[in-house]
């Protein structure tokens, strides 16, 4: 495996600090960050890298087998189950959602600390 390609929905409070830590991992290409708001700090500091930005999530799943994986750190049901009727209708069985817990389990492993993700009450999709 020559590394990971990653899709990002989710620029908040979540999103940002995962995106730190994808950003300076030298074995991880961003392909994209999605948020509805297109102020979140997550997307500015996406721009900052040329990480192309959107307030479609679906522009990223429609990368098809170009991503690895999306991870989801919205928080929102309807963005995952929009996400996996994607994938079936669409035949890719190469990527894989990341559910936002599994991403706050592996923050807080490289946190050394629990990390709790907090949401708005931005409504998705």
């Amino acid at each position: 495996m020559q590394g990971f390609r990653i899709a990002v929905v989710g620029a908040g409070e979540t999103g940002t600090p995962l995106l730190k830590q994808l950003l300076t991992a030298p074995f991880v290409t961003v392909l994209g960050v999605a948020d509805l708001d297109l102020s979140m700090p997550g997307i500015a500091l996406a721009k900052e890298h040329g990480v192309k930005v959107t307030n479609n999530f679906m522009e990223l799943a429609a990368l098809g087998n170009e991503v690895d994986i999306i991870i989801d750190v919205t928080g929102a049901p309807k963005v995952r189950e929009a996400l996996r009727k994607h994938m079936v209708d669409s035949g890719n069985t190469h990527t894989l959602i990341m559910h936002e817990s599994i991403a706050l389990l592996m923050m807080s492993l490289s946190a050394g600390k629990l990390v709790s993700g907090k949401h708005g009450d931005q409504e998705y999709v």
